[in-house]
Protein backbone atom coordinates (compact mmCIF):
# COMPACT_ATOMS: atom_id res chain seq x y z
CA UNK A 1 0.00 0.00 0.00
CA UNK A 2 3.00 2.12 0.82
CA UNK A 3 4.66 2.07 -2.53
CA UNK A 4 1.18 3.25 -4.32
CA UNK A 5 1.13 6.72 -2.81
CA UNK A 6 4.52 7.71 -4.15
CA UNK A 7 6.56 7.96 -0.80
CA UNK A 8 9.52 9.67 -1.74
CA UNK A 9 7.51 12.96 -2.61
CA UNK A 10 5.42 12.73 0.01
CA UNK A 11 8.09 12.69 3.01
CA UNK A 12 10.32 15.28 1.20
CA UNK A 13 6.84 17.63 0.73
CA UNK A 14 6.36 17.01 4.15
CA UNK A 15 9.30 17.29 5.80
CA UNK A 16 10.12 20.75 3.88
CA UNK A 17 6.80 22.30 4.38
CA UNK A 18 6.94 21.59 8.08
CA UNK A 19 10.33 22.82 8.54
CA UNK A 20 9.25 25.85 6.68
CA UNK A 21 6.34 26.37 9.22
CA UNK A 22 9.46 26.04 12.04
CA UNK A 23 11.29 28.69 10.36
CA UNK A 24 8.43 30.83 9.76
CA UNK A 25 7.64 30.74 13.43
CA UNK A 26 4.56 28.63 13.61
CA UNK A 27 4.17 27.22 17.09
CA UNK A 28 4.06 23.18 18.02
CA UNK A 29 0.81 23.07 17.36
CA UNK A 30 0.53 25.03 14.28
CA UNK A 31 3.59 23.01 13.02
CA UNK A 32 1.95 19.64 13.78
CA UNK A 33 -1.49 20.91 11.95
CA UNK A 34 0.53 21.89 8.96
CA UNK A 35 2.27 18.58 8.93
CA UNK A 36 -1.14 16.71 9.19
CA UNK A 37 -2.59 18.51 6.31
CA UNK A 38 0.77 18.70 3.89
CA UNK A 39 1.04 14.25 4.32
CA UNK A 40 -3.03 13.82 4.07
CA UNK A 41 -2.95 16.06 1.09
CA UNK A 42 0.32 14.20 -0.79
CA UNK A 43 -0.77 10.99 0.35
CA UNK A 44 -4.14 11.24 -1.54
CA UNK A 45 -2.59 12.78 -4.44
CA UNK A 46 0.23 10.06 -4.67
CA UNK A 47 -3.07 7.20 -4.35
CA UNK A 48 -4.77 9.06 -7.05
CA UNK A 49 -2.10 9.14 -9.23
CA UNK A 50 -1.64 5.16 -8.97
CA UNK A 51 -5.14 4.65 -9.43
CA UNK A 52 -5.75 6.76 -12.47
CA UNK A 53 -2.73 5.29 -14.07
CA UNK A 54 -3.15 1.44 -13.49
CA UNK A 55 -4.39 0.84 -16.88
CA UNK A 56 -1.28 2.48 -18.13
CA UNK A 57 0.99 1.39 -15.93
CA UNK A 58 -0.10 -2.06 -16.92
CA UNK A 59 -0.31 -1.61 -20.42
CA UNK A 60 3.21 -0.38 -20.23
CA UNK A 61 4.75 -3.07 -18.07
CA UNK A 62 5.53 -1.26 -15.11
CA UNK A 63 6.33 -4.09 -12.32
CA UNK A 64 7.34 -1.20 -10.26
CA UNK A 65 3.70 -0.58 -9.25
CA UNK A 66 1.70 -2.30 -6.84
CA UNK A 67 -1.66 -1.98 -8.83
CA UNK A 68 0.60 -3.60 -11.86
CA UNK A 69 1.78 -6.79 -9.48
CA UNK A 70 -1.78 -6.71 -7.58
CA UNK A 71 0.28 -6.15 -4.35
CA UNK A 72 -2.46 -3.89 -3.98
CA UNK A 73 -6.21 -3.89 -5.56
CA UNK A 74 -8.18 -1.06 -7.18
CA UNK A 75 -10.09 -0.80 -4.70
CA UNK A 76 -8.50 -0.27 -1.59
CA UNK A 77 -6.13 2.43 -3.53
CA UNK A 78 -9.91 4.07 -4.43
CA UNK A 79 -10.73 4.14 -0.49
CA UNK A 80 -7.04 5.27 0.48
CA UNK A 81 -7.14 8.22 -1.62
CA UNK A 82 -10.85 9.35 -0.69
CA UNK A 83 -10.08 9.19 2.69
CA UNK A 84 -6.88 11.18 3.00
CA UNK A 85 -8.64 14.10 1.18
CA UNK A 86 -11.37 13.86 3.63
CA UNK A 87 -8.88 14.31 6.34
CA UNK A 88 -7.03 16.89 4.43
CA UNK A 89 -9.71 19.33 4.37
CA UNK A 90 -10.11 19.64 8.26
CA UNK A 91 -6.81 19.86 9.29
CA UNK A 92 -6.00 22.46 6.40
CA UNK A 93 -9.00 24.36 7.88
CA UNK A 94 -7.16 24.14 11.04
CA UNK A 95 -5.23 26.51 9.68
CA UNK A 96 -7.40 29.04 9.07
CA UNK A 97 -9.84 29.79 6.43
CA UNK A 98 -7.46 31.27 4.22
CA UNK A 99 -3.97 28.93 4.84
CA UNK A 100 -6.76 26.01 4.59
CA UNK A 101 -8.33 27.64 1.32
CA UNK A 102 -4.36 28.14 -0.25
CA UNK A 103 -3.77 24.56 0.88
CA UNK A 104 -7.01 22.95 -0.81
CA UNK A 105 -6.52 25.08 -3.88
CA UNK A 106 -2.99 22.84 -4.32
CA UNK A 107 -4.03 20.04 -3.49
CA UNK A 108 -6.59 20.37 -6.04
CA UNK A 109 -4.27 21.84 -8.93
CA UNK A 110 -2.27 18.26 -8.07
CA UNK A 111 -5.69 16.21 -8.21
CA UNK A 112 -6.30 18.41 -11.87
CA UNK A 113 -2.87 17.25 -12.91
CA UNK A 114 -3.95 13.93 -11.90
CA UNK A 115 -7.34 14.07 -13.94
CA UNK A 116 -5.80 15.03 -17.23
CA UNK A 117 -3.50 18.06 -17.23
CA UNK A 118 -0.78 16.18 -17.32
CA UNK A 119 -1.25 15.36 -20.94
CA UNK A 120 -1.34 18.42 -21.92
CA UNK A 121 1.24 21.63 -22.68
CA UNK A 122 0.30 22.89 -19.63
CA UNK A 123 1.44 20.23 -17.40
CA UNK A 124 3.57 22.47 -15.97
CA UNK A 125 0.33 24.68 -14.20
CA UNK A 126 -0.61 22.65 -11.15
CA UNK A 127 3.15 22.41 -9.99
CA UNK A 128 3.57 25.80 -10.15
CA UNK A 129 0.07 26.56 -8.61
CA UNK A 130 0.55 23.95 -5.69
CA UNK A 131 4.31 24.68 -4.86
CA UNK A 132 3.65 28.32 -4.79
CA UNK A 133 0.73 28.60 -2.42
CA UNK A 134 2.87 26.29 -0.04
CA UNK A 135 4.50 29.37 1.51
CA UNK A 136 0.59 30.80 1.42
CA UNK A 137 -0.22 27.78 3.80
CA UNK A 138 2.78 28.49 6.12
CA UNK A 139 2.31 32.14 6.66
CA UNK A 140 -1.62 32.51 6.72
CA UNK A 141 -1.93 30.20 9.55
CA UNK A 142 0.37 32.75 11.86
CA UNK A 143 -0.65 35.40 13.79
CA UNK A 144 -2.34 38.01 11.93
CA UNK A 145 -2.42 35.37 9.13
CA UNK A 146 -0.37 37.43 6.12
CA UNK A 147 0.50 37.13 3.03
CA UNK A 148 4.01 35.50 2.48
CA UNK A 149 6.12 37.94 0.07
CA UNK A 150 6.14 37.87 -3.61
CA UNK A 151 9.79 36.30 -3.96
CA UNK A 152 8.66 33.26 -2.21
CA UNK A 153 5.61 32.41 -4.19
CA UNK A 154 7.90 33.30 -7.33
CA UNK A 155 10.40 30.76 -6.01
CA UNK A 156 7.94 28.02 -5.26
CA UNK A 157 6.14 27.98 -8.30
CA UNK A 158 9.71 28.20 -10.40
CA UNK A 159 10.46 24.96 -8.06
CA UNK A 160 7.39 23.19 -8.69
CA UNK A 161 8.13 23.62 -12.32
CA UNK A 162 11.48 22.48 -11.83
CA UNK A 163 10.43 19.44 -9.89
CA UNK A 164 7.71 18.65 -12.38
CA UNK A 165 10.18 18.51 -15.47
CA UNK A 166 12.66 16.37 -13.33
CA UNK A 167 10.20 14.01 -11.77
CA UNK A 168 9.18 13.37 -15.63
CA UNK A 169 12.75 12.76 -16.69
CA UNK A 170 13.40 9.00 -15.85
CA UNK A 171 9.75 7.93 -17.35
CA UNK A 172 9.23 9.59 -20.80
CA UNK A 173 9.69 6.80 -23.43
CA UNK A 174 6.82 4.56 -21.13
CA UNK A 175 5.04 8.66 -21.05
CA UNK A 176 5.35 8.88 -24.46
CA UNK A 177 4.44 5.18 -24.91
CA UNK A 178 1.52 5.33 -22.80
CA UNK A 179 -0.05 8.55 -24.79
CA UNK A 180 0.94 11.00 -21.93
CA UNK A 181 2.42 14.45 -23.74
CA UNK A 182 2.82 16.87 -21.29
CA UNK A 183 5.57 19.56 -21.51
CA UNK A 184 8.93 17.77 -20.69
CA UNK A 185 7.09 15.08 -23.03
CA UNK A 186 6.87 17.09 -25.75
CA UNK A 187 10.35 18.69 -25.21
CA UNK A 188 11.67 15.37 -25.79
CA UNK A 189 14.79 13.79 -23.38
CA UNK A 190 17.11 16.50 -24.35
CA UNK A 191 15.17 19.53 -24.17
CA UNK A 192 13.73 18.60 -20.84
CA UNK A 193 17.27 17.95 -19.52
CA UNK A 194 18.44 21.03 -20.69
CA UNK A 195 15.36 22.89 -19.02
CA UNK A 196 15.21 21.39 -15.99
CA UNK A 197 17.51 23.83 -13.91
CA UNK A 198 16.27 26.44 -15.67
CA UNK A 199 13.44 27.35 -13.24
CA UNK A 200 15.62 25.75 -9.97
CA UNK A 201 18.53 28.25 -10.46
CA UNK A 202 15.94 31.28 -10.68
CA UNK A 203 14.40 30.08 -7.50
CA UNK A 204 17.67 30.24 -5.97
CA UNK A 205 18.44 33.71 -7.38
CA UNK A 206 15.07 34.88 -6.16
CA UNK A 207 15.55 33.29 -3.02
CA UNK A 208 19.38 34.91 -2.38
CA UNK A 209 18.33 38.45 -3.66
CA UNK A 210 14.27 38.74 -2.74
CA UNK A 211 14.82 38.77 0.98
CA UNK A 212 15.32 42.31 2.53
CA UNK A 213 19.14 42.61 2.95
CA UNK A 214 22.07 41.51 1.19
CA UNK A 215 22.16 38.03 -0.32
CA UNK A 216 24.70 36.86 2.43
CA UNK A 217 27.52 33.84 2.67
CA UNK A 218 24.28 31.32 1.98
CA UNK A 219 22.65 33.01 -0.89
CA UNK A 220 26.15 33.34 -2.75
CA UNK A 221 27.22 29.71 -1.97
CA UNK A 222 23.71 28.95 -3.47
CA UNK A 223 24.26 30.44 -6.46
CA UNK A 224 28.00 28.95 -6.81
CA UNK A 225 26.56 25.75 -6.83
CA UNK A 226 23.61 25.99 -8.88
CA UNK A 227 24.80 28.47 -11.73
CA UNK A 228 27.43 25.87 -12.86
CA UNK A 229 25.08 22.88 -12.07
CA UNK A 230 22.51 24.40 -14.73
CA UNK A 231 25.44 25.30 -16.88
CA UNK A 232 26.43 21.62 -16.72
CA UNK A 233 22.74 20.47 -17.99
CA UNK A 234 22.35 22.85 -20.78
CA UNK A 235 23.49 21.05 -23.09
CA UNK A 236 22.84 17.46 -22.77
CA UNK A 237 25.21 15.84 -25.53
CA UNK A 238 28.22 16.64 -23.31
CA UNK A 239 27.04 14.25 -20.74
CA UNK A 240 28.30 11.23 -23.19
CA UNK A 241 27.65 8.02 -21.00
CA UNK A 242 27.08 9.88 -17.41
CA UNK A 243 23.35 9.95 -18.90
CA UNK A 244 21.84 10.34 -14.89
CA UNK A 245 24.35 13.41 -14.66
CA UNK A 246 21.75 15.93 -15.40
CA UNK A 247 19.39 14.26 -13.49
CA UNK A 248 21.43 14.35 -10.68
CA UNK A 249 22.69 18.11 -11.36
CA UNK A 250 19.00 18.93 -11.11
CA UNK A 251 18.55 17.70 -8.02
CA UNK A 252 21.44 19.26 -6.43
CA UNK A 253 20.20 22.13 -7.46
CA UNK A 254 16.92 22.00 -6.08
CA UNK A 255 18.73 21.05 -2.67
CA UNK A 256 20.15 24.36 -2.75
CA UNK A 257 16.80 26.20 -3.50
CA UNK A 258 15.17 24.68 -1.01
CA UNK A 259 18.23 24.74 1.80
CA UNK A 260 17.72 28.53 0.92
CA UNK A 261 13.87 28.88 1.30
CA UNK A 262 14.00 27.17 5.08
CA UNK A 263 17.12 29.60 5.48
CA UNK A 264 14.63 32.75 5.10
CA UNK A 265 12.02 31.17 6.96
CA UNK A 266 11.78 33.96 9.20
CA UNK A 267 11.07 36.70 6.68
CA UNK A 268 7.64 34.89 5.30
CA UNK A 269 5.70 36.64 7.44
Amino acid sequence: MVPACHPEPVVVVTVLVTALAVASGRSAGGCALVAGAILTGQLSVGWCNDRLDAGRDTATGRRDKPLVTGAVGARTVTVAAAGALALCVPLSLASGPAAGAAHLVGVAAAWSYNLGVKRTAVSWLPYAVGFGLLPAFVTLGLPGHPWPPAWSTAAGALLGVGAHITNVLPDIDADLAGGVRGLPQRLGRRRARAVAPVPLFAAAALLAFGPPGPAGLAGWAALAVTGPLALATAVPASAGSASRLPFLATLLTAAAAVGLLLLHGGALA
